[in-house]
């Protein structure tokens, strides 16, 4: 019996190939997608936990609280709190810091930038990453010691053996010889921290430093098992306000401090998905949870939808099995034999789609790391948890698929089938709504897809105030400043080159005094004379640098608009900004430049100064390339940088790509949109195409009837379509609203952003209708097209 029931169901999906092809499609997109995403998910929640000690490892953050309520969250330190709160909380085993750096590698005549970490050198007994080679009690222990991940030392030694071997690292102006004292495997993937360089953090140039509020590095605590945290925080902040309390009387009256610092310790599991305190100063790959929790919901509709389209689609091809169904029961088939028949039909269909979906995810794997910023490779898929969660899947799939169909099959009439008088009851409302359900959710999605898309285009597009194309940035972090005219120079020479000019590298934000005591928070770029012409920044009021102006560099400094507009100035030539923390250094605004946006359109406009005080280095150079004239440039460029400053690794960037790289997490959101549109597009229109079929066969002598009365083929299409256009246009005016709510919540997070206008609306509508009547037409104008005698005869 089971061997007939095997080979009817190859037999029956043989024969309606289009239904069978459609059903494996959809199923097998939808369980892609669900292993896609169960990869994805699983990925983010094992981050960290390869560490053998990881329930009791803690970060320290901390909540800077004003004295109007604002609360700052930060996750940096400084050197002091690691080593206080280790030797007053008998709770806290020990502690561990970790800073970001980098140095300059020399391997013969060619130098490299190389990350690096500053650790403690208990950091193999705190995070569990072995050694292949040394041994990490004694690692890190040496101010002149290196461990090096695996690829590193292939890289410079050709070889992962690398202990005892010698690296040349520039510390200030000389290189001095680093010992490889340990060699590291790749870091895990779901690692926080990824190993290419350890440096013992007794060579960073902080490690004496003794201030209580300075912040540049991550402390993590181990914890005794099963200690209160709450009374462990307690006692951290009664140490922080006794120790510190000489610096914070200090920083009030230097800096005008009052803001109360309240020190939390994080869970190292719950690093990787905070959205409260940043994973930066030497950790990696920080994530937002709403990822994870977005595409787990699409998921799980993808596969519920495309379950209910099988139903449709199997309750709407069992009218022509009929006579099947009622031949069985004639000769002894009983109910629970037809529901095994049924269920096994779906399971083996269900396995179908189970292979095409692990071929789909295997060629879409590429992508999706693309789309999720991940590296996972397919060999993951195999981990015993995901293989037991794939299994899940599939046999949910397959009774969620099967169980209802087999219900409904096996209860029909034996003498109404033989009869082809068995008709599937009811007015479908369930179908009816899951077809509203679904292509609400695809023109939700496409309305979200057509705002994104145009938000990003806005961003991309929007007027800087200033000029970013054909801008090269080259890093000269490091370099020598005295040699910088001498580059300018020399680059200039080359016609191909129209400006060559400097700043400090990004900005920085300080405070100062205006207006007899007022206080103004600002961002300040330190740069040369030839800043605001390279990039086409105009002075709206006073007037620019100049290096014929010696007090310029003295005392001199301009301002943008919004600076002008927080101070109150009314005539802001000739006024004063007081550095009052710096023996009240003073300067004078000789100009105001037009506001530009120096930061992401993500960010409001805030105040910035500029100046061209001396003792600050330069981090970045900019030249200003005629047009067309890269190709040419930047190999002239190179030469002249490697001539200069033989020691520095030459990097550049193009300024207006380092602008677009701002808007990553834009781009992300707008490939997960689109591509939940498609998705939800396509399942959407094979649970149409399945009512379509459903109401083709149920109206067959219905349409027989009125064609012999005299009917169009046109008019029967058109009123079999409109039935479904109806269901539509409600998905519509359900969508509309709710993506209106959706984009305007979406957009407040952007000071710069695109009004929500009705043609976005109209063409997501319009959009959604043309691709329901493409689907169903093909049903609409085959019925109406047929011969009524068939539909007849019957009766």
């Amino acid at each position: 019996m089971i061997r007939n029931y095997f080979k009817t169901a190859f037999r029956n999906l043989w024969r309606t190939k289009a239904f069978s092809m459609i059903n494996i499609a959809g199923l097998g997109v939808a369980l892609g997608c669900c292993m896609l995403i169960l990869l994805y998910t699983m990925d983010e929640v094992s981050y960290d936990r390869f560490n053998v000690n990881h329930d009791n490892i803690y970060r320290l953050v901390s909540n800077s609280i004003s004295p109007t309520g604002v609360v700052n969250k930060d996750a940096s330190t400084g050197m002091v709190p690691g080593p206080a709160f280790k030797r007053e909380v008998p709770e806290i085993e020990s502690f561990l810091r970790i800073e970001s750096g980098s140095y300059i590698v020399k391997r013969g005549n060619e130098v490299f930038n190389e990350d690096i970490l500053y650790v403690d050198s208990n950091f193999f007994s705190v995070f569990t990453f072995p050694l292949l080679n040394g041994n990490p009690k004694t690692a890190l222990t040496n101010d002149q010691s290196v461990v090096l991940s695996e690829d590193l030392a292939i890289k410079y030694f050709g070889t992962e053996n690398a202990v005892g071997k010698v690296l040349q690292l520039k510390v200030g102006d000389t290189f001095k010889p680093f010992q490889v004292t340990g060699v590291t495997g790749r870091s895990p993937q779901n690692s926080s921290i990824k190993i290419t360089m350890l440096v013992p953090l007794s060579a960073s140039d902080g490690y004496k430093d003794d201030q209580w509020l300075n912040s540049y590095l991550n402390t993590f605590f181990t914890v005794k098992p099963g200690a209160n945290i709450k009374a462990v925080e307690a006692k951290i902040a009664s140490v922080y306000n006794h120790d510190a309390a000489g610096q914070i009387k200090e920083m009030a009256a230097k800096y005008d401090f009052k803001d109360r610092v309240e020190y939390k310790l994080q869970p190292l599991l719950q690093m990787h998905t905070s959205t409260d305190y940043p994973a930066d100063n030497g950790l990696t790959d920080a994530s937002n949870p709403v990822y994870s929790y977005i595409l787990t919901g699409i998921a799980l509709f993808i596969l519920l939808i495309a379950c209910i389209n099988f139903v449709n689609l199997t309750v709407a091809r069992s009218l022509k099995r009929a006579k099947e169904i009622g031949i069985r029961k004639v000769v002894g088939g009983q109910r629970n034999q037809l529901i095994m028949q049924f269920m096994g039909e779906s399971f083996i269909l269900s396995f179908i789609a189970f292979v095409l979906a692990i071929i789909l995810v295997q060629v879409a794997l590429p992508f999706f790391n693309v789309m999720a910023n991940k590296a996972l490779a397919f060999s993951y898929l195999l981990s015993f948890k995901l293989v037991a969660g794939y299994i899940a899947i599939f046999l949910l799939t397959g009774m969620l698929a099967g169980f209802y169909p087999a219900v409904v099959l096996s209860g029909f009439n034996p003498v109404q089938s033989l009869y082809n008088r068995q008709q599937y009851a009811g007015k479908n409302y369930l179908s009816k709504g899951l077809v509203i359900l679904q292509f609400t959710l695809a023109t939700f999605f496409i309305i979200s897809t057509i705002t994104i898309y145009s938000q990003f285009d806005y961003l991309m597009h929007f007027d800087l105030g200033y000029n970013d194309k054909n801008v090269v940035s080259v890093n000269s972090a490091g370099v020598d400043k005295q040699n910088i005219p001498l580059f300018k120079r020399e680059l200039l020479k080359n016609p191909a080159i129209k400006y060559v000019s400097a700043d400090q590298g990004g900005m920085w934000g300080t405070i100062a005094h205006i207006n007899n005591g007022q206080i103004i928070n600002f961002a300040i770029k330190h740069v040369d004379e030839d800043y605001l012409s390279l990039f086409q920044v105009p002075v709206v009021t006073g007037r620019n640098f100049s290096k014929e102006m010696v007090s310029d560099s003295a005392t001199s400094v301009l301002v943008n608009e919004t600076f002008v507009k927080q101070a109150g100035w009314k005539k802001p030539i000739g006024q004063v900004v007081d550095f009052f923390y710096n023996n009240h250094k003073k300067y004078n605004v000789i100009g105001v430049v037009k506001d530009y946006h120096f930061q992401s359109l993500t960010e409001k406009m805030m105040p910035l100064l500029f100046s061209m005080n001396p003792k600050y280095p330069y981090g970045n150079i900019y030249i200003k390339l005629n047009n067309n004239s890269a190709a040419t440039a930047l190999g002239y460029i190179q030469g002249q940088f490697k001539q200069l400053f033989p020691f520095k690794p030459y990097q550049y960037t193009f300024k207006d790509a380092d602008n677009a790289a701002q808007y990553e997490k834009e781009a992300k959101w707008k490939q997960i949109v689109t591509f939940s549109a498609i998705l939800t597009i396509f399942i959407s229109c094979i649970g149409l195409f399945g009512l379509a079929t459903l109401s083709a066969e149920k109206r067959k002598k219905e349409i027989g009837i009125r064609k012999v009365l005299g009917a169009s083929v046109e008019g029967i299409a058109r009123k079999l379509s409109t039935d479904f256009v109806k269901l539509v246009l409600i998905s519509a005016v359900i969508a509309i609203p709710a993506a209106w709510w959706a984009m305007n919540k979406w957009l407040e997070n952007y000071p710069y952003r695109i009004a929500v206008n009705s043609w976005i609306f109209l063409a997501a509508s319009v959009f959604v209708i043309v691709i329901a009547i493409l689907t169903v037409s093909f049903h609409s104008i085959k019925a109406a097209i047929a011969n009524p005698v068939n539909s007849l005869r019957s009766e």
